[in-house]
């Protein structure tokens, strides 16, 4: 038995519990992750040299998307190498690895509030939206995001590290995730998910409540347009991020916001795959290749590249 996870090397399992199905997996995966770090780093491109997109809820897309490029880069790297290997890659690196899941986790929890308000403020308020949401403010709702899922990513770090591990050390998952450790120490984990559970739930579950509040004004205020065209637009883009942050924070809440660690390791999986891969790639579709705004500054961006490239 070993003191605590100090040290400790953990084998990851991953998808080697469906043989044969490893060589179409990577090459999927593959995919996804180059379309997730390459739609993110148009938008971060896109945002930065159009000037008609420097407005708050452009700043926040960038941050999103940044974040969006270091939490999947968190798992998928290590994810693909494991399905080119037999027996799953040794990672010494655990703690780490956990530790930057939960921070960038959290810290997407509080843009997507932070990215909820500003639109509220923009539709609920326009006439006070340039008072109420000015450059000062905007970077400090931003840099508030950014600081306090800082914070919030030690706790559960800081108990799991606490804990006692024997054996072959081998996590049944795709990374170091909180439930298949919980799983896999041989300590008393009660406290410990305990503790976990009100911080998910704190966290989770309140972000989740102000992003629907958020868009339970805009839509009551979407209502009051004349116009049934303006009403179809506003309606289907708000209708495309509620799908996004339902998909999140249910995936999220599942896994997380529950007393025990009971669900089955292949579930567990299954669920993480929607929240670490899937949200990632949406992200970048939902909140700017769907916005006409955003799409008019892509080809002006584009066009002017390919200018400067005949001159």
């Amino acid at each position: 038995m070993t003191n605590n996870t100090a040290g400790v090397e953990f084998w990851l399992l991953g998808f080697h519990s469906v043989p044969g199905w490893q060589t179409l997996l990577f090459f999927v995966f593959l995919v996804i992750y180059i379309l997730t770090i390459t739609g993110n780093i148009v938008i971060i491109s896109v945002v930065r040299l159009e000037p008609r997109l420097h407005s708050p809820m452009y700043t926040f897309l960038q941050n999103l998307s940044f974040l969006e490029i270091c939490y999947t880069s968190t798992i998928m790297p290590k994810m693909l190498a494991n399905l080119l290997v037999e027996e799953g890659p040794l990672i010494s690196g655990c703690m780490a690895q956990l530790y930057c899941y939960v921070f960038l986790g959290a810290t997407e929890c509080f843009l997507l509030v932070v990215m909820a308000y500003d639109r509220y403020l923009a539709i609920c308020y326009p006439l006070h939206y340039t008072v109420a949401m000015s450059d000062t403010s905007c970077t400090r709702l931003a840099t508030v995001s950014w600081v306090t899922g800082i914070f919030t990513g030690l706790l559960p770090c800081f108990l799991i590290s606490r804990l006692h591990f024997w054996g072959s050390n081998q996590i049944k998952h795709f990374f170091c995730d909180i439930p298949p450790l919980l799983k896999l120490s041989c300590s008393d984990t009660s406290t410990t998910e305990v503790i976990i559970f009100i911080l998910s739930l704190l966290v989770l579950v309140s972000c989740l409540l102000l992003t629907l509040v958020s868009y339970l004004f805009i839509i009551l205020t979407i209502l009051k347009i004349p116009s049934s065209s303006g009403k179809r637009k506003t309606f289907s883009t708000c209708g495309s991020h509620l799908a996004v942050v339902a998909i999140y924070y249910g995936t999220m809440i599942s896994m997380y916001v529950r007393p025990t660690s009971s669900l089955p390791s292949e579930l567990n999986k299954i669920v993480s795959v929607c929240y670490t891969i899937i949200t990632p790639l949406l992200n970048p579709v939902i909140y700017s290749l769907r916005n006409k705004d955003f799409r008019d500054a892509l080809k002006k961006v584009i066009s002017r590249q390919c200018s400067l490239h005949r001159v």
